[in-house]
């Protein structure tokens, strides 16, 4: 079966580094919050042109200690997306904010800012826009909304690591900048952790002590916090592959690139908008037949996912919101008509060619 992501080969390509990495790291014997976190910190703060990164546990954590620090809580209303992973919402709820769902363009499936104002209450608080499958939502309009209501933007860029808008990063525009270092992410860890963004200092010293306890050290507890620290291995291991990220988004893109060629004929494939860069984190065709292909893919040995095919809005978890099918149609639509297809950097031109040629093959057929 070829697989959506083979991190097996990007391994082998790194092997000798990590495994220095990792020597130099159990050799140490510091594991948590240490040297190789802060030099991570400030590789990604450089990179973003940020004033501060702070490592976190996952990149759940990441959203919920910004949404946290930033005094977003009980009663607060926070609008994103219902197109995208469960943690998005799940870390608006953690704090007692009310999501407040806004539908996504037919396009890129980010957040379709043109309806954003229409869901203003008094009793908003921030806007989480999501850069789904790695392609930048519509930060200046975004931005613009924001001032005009003061409220606080919280950017999920799980899915954006490396992508930019008119030149500047995503990460970089919000309030807070939330990433996910999950292993198949484009920059992934061999486990879980995750990065915070920002230019407060104020806020990154909140975020210091809600991610340890309450504490910036020395059994002194200031507030309730949490344990969500990010460990020396994920460090080391996201330091050696952070020095290729741009090298990996770069074959990403040609790899999107060659699909494009080969499937705008047959399928939808995706767009970048003017001064988007976008770092396809998945490569996401849509087509009505969908499942079709999909079945078709499988009968030949090739994966497919489908990200997602229950939107936020219609989760059983999500129940309690009032919200019905019908409420988002655009939404709707898409999570019955979009396929993820292999996409990691390492993946061959001839896999390319052979999972394009199934599907010109699926819908000739």
């Amino acid at each position: 079966m070829k697989p959506m992501i083979d991190l097996k080969k990007q391994y082998m390509e790194i092997k000798d580094e990590v495994l220095s990495m990792l020597n130099e790291v159990l050799e140490s014997s510091q594991y948590v919050l240490g040297k190789r976190v802060m030099e991570l910190e400030n590789h990604i703060k450089k990179y973003h042109g940020v004033q501060e990164a702070i490592g976190v546990a996952s990149g759940t954590d990441a959203l919920h200690l910004s949404l946290k620090a930033l005094g977003i809580g009980e009663g607060d209303e926070v609008i994103t997306t219902p197109f995208t992973f469960f943690a998005t919402v799940e870390a608006i709820l953690y704090t007692g904010a009310k999501p407040v769902f806004v539908d996504i363009e037919p396009d890129t499936y980010n957040i379709d800012v043109s309806l954003i104002e229409q869901k203003i209450t008094e009793r908003t608080k921030a806007l989480l826009p999501v850069h789904i499958f790695g392609h930048p939502a519509n930060m200046k309009n975004i931005m613009d909304i924001a001032s005009k209501y003061n409220l606080k933007v919280i950017e999920d860029c799980a899915q954006s690591f490396g992508a930019y808008l008119d030149g500047k990063k995503t990460g970089s525009f919000g309030d807070a900048g939330c990433f996910s270092f999950y292993p198949s992410k484009n920059l992934g860890a061999y486990g879980d952790g995750g990065m915070i963004t920002l230019n407060d200092l104020h806020v990154a010293d909140e975020i210091r002590k809600l991610r340890n306890h309450g504490s910036k050290g020395g059994y002194r507890h200031e507030c309730l916090g949490y344990n969500s620290r990010l460990d020396e291995i994920q460090a080391g291991i996201l330091l050696v592959k952070l020095r290729r990220i741009d090298t990996y988004n770069n074959k990403r893109r040609e790899n999107a690139s060659l699909y494009n060629s080969l499937l705008s004929d047959a399928v939808i494939t995706p767009v970048e908008k003017n001064g988007a860069y976008h770092v396809y984190h998945q490569y996401t065709i849509r087509s009505n037949k969908r499942d079709f292909i999909q079945q078709y893919l499988r009968e030949h040995g090739i994966s497919s996912v489908v990200y997602y095919p229950i939107p936020l809005h219609l989760q059983e978890a999500t129940g309690f919101l009032g919200y019905r099918e019908g409420d988002f149609p655009v939404t709707e639509q898409v999570s019955q008509e979009v396929l993820s297809l292999p996409i990691y950097p390492e993946l061959d031109e001839e896999d390319i060619r052979l999972i394009s040629e199934v599907i010109h093959k699926c819908l000739k057929g």
